[in-house]
């Protein structure tokens, strides 16, 4: 929690997109409202608008209706790309104002799309990151805590593990994390 402040904005209140609405998306606009900032949900379509919404964001973009995007052109500070199936990052970077960065969270196995000549102009860059470190990791569990952010979880036994995988491919439209009960599974 304190790392998005720390490393990209100091103490400023900052538009912070976040790309991808499932469990670590949403994760990631609670975080980002509870800490103050402007929080703009970014997904493929308007299906996921009511749960970003209900989780905290104040904006939603529905990333093929054109005038959507057009409404957040060069405005964010940061943008949090939780999407960790092959996409392009392009259609994010215009998103972004000067100095502004994306931030790859989900692990794609695939390399970025993107056209160079969008980072140039306005001094745009692209970054990743994974867990921080401990330290950083301990202060965003103790901030959740107590802030009383949760994760949205469904717990399934090995049984639901196709099905899981397919409601994922499809594009999580519950926009849960699910966990394995290892246990109930034996």
């Amino acid at each position: 929690s304190s790392g998005i402040n720390a490393e990209y904005g100091g103490d400023k209140k900052m538009k912070i997109g976040v790309a991808g609405i499932g469990g670590l998306g949403t994760m990631g606009i609670k975080i980002a409202a509870a800490l103050g900032h402007e929080v703009v949900a970014i997904s493929r379509n308007d299906k996921k608008k009511d749960i970003a919404e209900e989780k905290g964001a104040h904006h939603y973009i529905d990333m093929s209706d054109t005038t959507s995007i057009n409404e957040h052109n060069d405005s964010m500070d940061l943008i949090l790309n939780t999407v960790c199936a092959p996409h392009s990052v392009s259609k994010y970077l215009g998103l972004l104002r000067t100095n502004g960065t994306l931030v790859q969270l989900g692990a794609v196995a695939t390399p970025l799309d993107f056209v160079n000549f969008s980072l140039l102009p306005q001094r745009k860059s692209i970054a990743g990151s994974m867990v921080g470190g401990l330290k950083s990791l301990q202060e965003c569990v103790d901030f959740c805590v107590e802030k009383e952010i949760y994760p949205d979880i469904e717990i399934i036994d090995s049984g639901k593990v196709d099905e899981v995988y397919v409601k994922l491919a499809e594009g999580n439209s519950s926009a849960v994390r699910y966990v394995l009960d290892i246990e109930a599974s034996l």
